[in-house]
């Protein structure tokens, strides 16, 4: 007997019913978060020294995603192989995940979560069969731990280079700040700061020191625990020595001439409920994630506690002198829903381990490549002192390449876990107009 039409779509409902509500087992927390227990993954020839360059990129195009595969063959750069090395997660995280995942479910729409409190809200592996596996991947994402409760970032120097001559158009020097209001796990108070009467998740501040025609512009960003409620975001220039709050578009636009846009920042800065999350698989491929007291590190800037910043070298000096290690993730499509938006997608490729973006793809309205994302991922046991123990992940250096216009912005900072440094008042709209 065949079913009809309106049986298949009841059958259907109930499985994605089913699935959404899915309870995490221990062992399902277990593997999320400790996915190299029983082994580190491997490739034929692959080992820690192995240098890939144009003359063997075929050799290791399994373990390379299409972007850098492309620059390599292209010879914008060479990757050497490190070791692949466990970046443990903060033991309350994965404690809280372990209490609360039992508990999440989906909404009856994108951008819609109900139930959670802190920790990964899906720690079960995704399964491409599962309709909405992409968009947990992207709560995932959100929820994770990219800077954990409070942060800085500074000195952060920013460079605008022609890739071609390898000329440095410009620098910028930033301060920028990281805080999250809700679903704190390691810095009080916990697990939320009060009073935030308006029900804000996190927020990113940034300043400009120099150069002087840009000194004192600031950027406020703040996101709503509603993820169908958009962002507030607001722009301070000096030279106007007013604030004004940015359109959704200009999210989107060229970010005081870089080649990132707000929405680029940290791989995806937006909302779920703006775009369609589709999980294409999981694979093995090198990513960028070393020790930084062991990479190449330049004494072009002087820091007074002796920190060094990540070499940079390759075609035009556009990326960072590191070494890449083989590591489990999770490939993300991610699909604008706007039409007018301009890119047709980005693929994200997840961390399984941390959940950092630390490789993305962003494609222009065509269907080209456009641009490549870099996002090298320190581990913090290896930084500074005050990260040591931290159990987070540390972003420690930065590379958009548009391979269309031949041209990149290069970023080097210094990253503290430091809840003294991102206080609460500076995530205000009223700390912008405090230098008047």
């Amino acid at each position: 007997m065949t079913s009809s039409p309106t049986t298949r779509l009841i059958a259907l409902a109930a499985a994605a019913l089913i699935q959404s509500a899915h309870a995490a087992s221990d062992a399902e927390v277990e593997a999320s978060f400790f996915p190299y227990k029983n082994g580190f993954p491997s490739f034929a020839g692959l080992q820690p020294g192995t240098v890939i360059n144009k003359s063997n990129a075929d050799t290791f195009k399994q373990v390379l995603d299409p972007a850098n595969y492309q620059l390599i063959k292209d010879g914008w750069f060479e990757i050497t192989v490190g070791p692949t090395f466990d970046f443990p997660n903060p033991m309350s995280y994965i404690e809280a995940t372990r209490k609360g995942a039992p508990n999440v479910k989906l909404g009856a729409k994108p951008g819609e979560i109900s139930g959670f409190v802190a920790g990964r809200p899906f720690p079960e592996e995704p399964k491409t069969s599962d309709p909405r596996a992409g968009e947990k991947l992207a709560w995932n994402f959100r929820y994770g731990l990219n800077w954990g409760d409070n942060s800085s970032l500074g000195p952060f120097y920013w460079k605008y280079i022609n890739a071609e001559t390898g000329k440095v158009e410009r620098t910028i020097n930033f301060d920028f700040f990281f805080l999250n209001f809700k679903h704190r796990i390691s810095n009080p108070p916990i697990p939320e700061i009060t009073p935030n009467p308006g029900q804000l998740f996190r927020a990113i501040y940034a300043r400009v020191n120099e150069p002087q025609d840009l000194k004192n512009t600031q950027l406020l960003i703040q996101r709503y625990e509603d993820d169908l409620k958009r962002d507030d975001a607001y722009l301070y220039l000096g030279f106007q020595r007013r604030v004004r709050r940015l359109a959704t578009g200009q999210t989107t636009d060229s970010f005081l001439g870089s080649d990132l846009m707000i929405e680029d920042f940290e791989g995806y800065n937006g909302r779920i409920s703006d775009m369609k999350w589709t999980f294409l698989g999981t694979k093995n491929i090198l990513m960028p994630y070393y020790k930084h007291n062991e990479v190449a590190l330049t004494d072009e800037y002087k820091s007074p506690d002796g920190y060094k910043y990540v070499a940079y070298g390759g075609k035009g000096g556009c990326m960072q002198q590191i070494t890449w290690q083989l590591r489990k993730v999770y490939e993300l499509q991610v699909e604008p829903l706007d039409p007018s938006h301009p890119i047709s997608k980005r693929v994200l490729y997840l961390d399984a381990q941390v959940y950092g973006a630390s490789r993305s793809m962003i494609f222009d309205r065509k269907g080209d490549l456009w641009k490549t994302f870099t996002i090298g991922k320190a581990h913090p046991d290896f930084h500074l002192p005050v990260n040591k123990g931290s159990g987070i992940a540390l972003d420690d250096s930065v590379s958009m390449i548009d391979v269309q216009a031949k041209h990149c912005t290069t970023a080097q900072f210094k990253g503290q876990i430091d809840p003294k440094l991102s206080p609460p008042s500076m995530f205000q709209v009223q700390n912008m107009r405090g230098g008047d």
